[in-house]
């Protein structure tokens, strides 16, 4: 039988839909304010972006539902090394990722980069820290009732660790939540993201712990669709669960705010949910009716076999971009965008076609692997 239809062609679907939707928010062309369902809330609320990487963590997930079979027949402790190795390659992939290109530039000649400003946690490292700790949990307990409530002890704990130890008069403000608290104290400002224009990281420490609940919940929908298989039942059961969750989110959003920079345990309900219902919705066009004209659906699974080379090919060529100078003080990113796309396009539209043509790009990165059989896993 065909290994793609043994892995279930909807799962790969769903994991390249989120890498090439995560290459086009992160890749926003410059010149204009992109559209705004194509940027993150500013804080509290909710916008199709806030999905993206909820929905990564979920398709790890999945994965972990198939890769987990590969551990039968090993003892405990060759099961726990080859997840260790696994998450301490993803996390150090994610803090090179960071410290690239390794060298600046003064008027004495170059320099190595000071690993003390480089950011420590980020989206590959809680990756790696979420398939850690769900895949122990999942291997280790086994208990399907036990994960469950230690999933529901990991969103609760959260939201009264926030309360206790945060701000009493804002406990889910950027700066004055538990989660900056401690990554201040812990990594100090210079090791946080700025993008915010403050030191404040949304793939903080304590923030870890409820987006753990989304790996495990992915795994146990990507069993769940392996058990059952492709039918109406499996298709009704996901999409009645993921509403409920949705449901859930929305009724603790009105005293836990839905934040995906805070990455509130309301968050997790709701991106869990909706991903539940989109996995319906894949599984309903490709498994059971079968619709693929063109052949769409191998535009996606090119970059699903190969999601971690694909993007930090996305996260490294555009720096690349930005360090090519075409004039004093004007980099090929921004040039690009001023005398092409800004000229075309003017406005978000310009911004976007932008961000649609470098997604291309990388996904062309992902064709020539696949064209050559080479598929990077660790």
């Amino acid at each position: 039988m065909d290994k793609t239809q043994n892995r279930f062609l909807s799962l790969d679907v769903f994991r390249g839909m989120t890498i090439v939707f995560m290459i086009i928010v992160n890749n926003a062309g410059s010149g204009a304010a992109p559209f705004a369902p194509l940027e993150h809330a500013k804080w509290f609320g909710f916008t199709p972006t806030d999905l993206v990487f909820p929905s990564f963590l979920f398709a790890v997930g999945n994965a972990m539902s198939f890769s987990m079979k590969k551990f039968a027949g090993l003892s405990d402790g060759a099961v726990f090394l080859r997840i260790l190795k696994r998450a301490a390659i993803i996390f150090l992939l994610g803090y090179l990722m960071y410290w690239f290109p390794f060298i600046t530039k003064d008027a004495s000649g170059y320099h190595l980069a000071p690993i003390s400003g480089t950011r420590i946690f980020g989206v590959l490292q809680r990756i790696a820290l979420c398939y850690l700790f769900a895949s122990l949990l999942i291997y280790f307990v086994k208990s399907k009732t036990a994960i469950v409530v230690i999933s529901i002890l990991l969103l609760f704990g959260y939201w009264f660790l926030l309360l206790i130890f945060g701000d009493h008069s804002d406990p889910y403000g950027m700066l004055t939540n538990a989660g900056t608290y401690l990554d201040k104290w812990v990594m100090g400002d210079a090791h946080l993201y700025h993008g915010e224009g403050v030191a404040f990281d949304p793939e903080g420490i304590l923030s870890t712990l409820p987006a753990i609940v989304n790996v495990i919940c992915g795994y146990y929908a990507g069993k769940f669709i392996q058990e059952k298989g492709k039918g109406y039942e499996t298709l009704a059961k996901l999409m009645l669960f993921g509403f409920l969750l949705i449901f859930l989110a929305l009724c603790w959003n009105m005293t836990f705010p839905i934040a995906k920079k805070l990455w509130s345990s309301p968050f997790v309900l709701l991106t869990v949910g909706i991903d539940m219902v989109l996995i319906s919705a894949l599984i309903y066009v490709v498994e059971i009716k079968s619709w693929n004209p063109w052949n769409w659906t191998a535009f996606f699974t090119t970059v699903g076999k190969n999601p971690l080379p694909v993007y930090l090919f996305s996260e490294l060529f555009v720096v690349i971009l930005f360090m090519i100078n075409v004039s004093p003080g004007v980099n090929f990113f921004d040039w690009v965008n001023k005398v092409l796309f800004q000229v075309v396009a003017p406005g978000a539209i310009g911004s976007l076609l932008f961000a649609i043509c470098y997604m291309l790009v990388c996904w062309l990165f992902g064709k020539l692997l696949d064209n050559r059989k080479i598929y990077i896993r660790v």
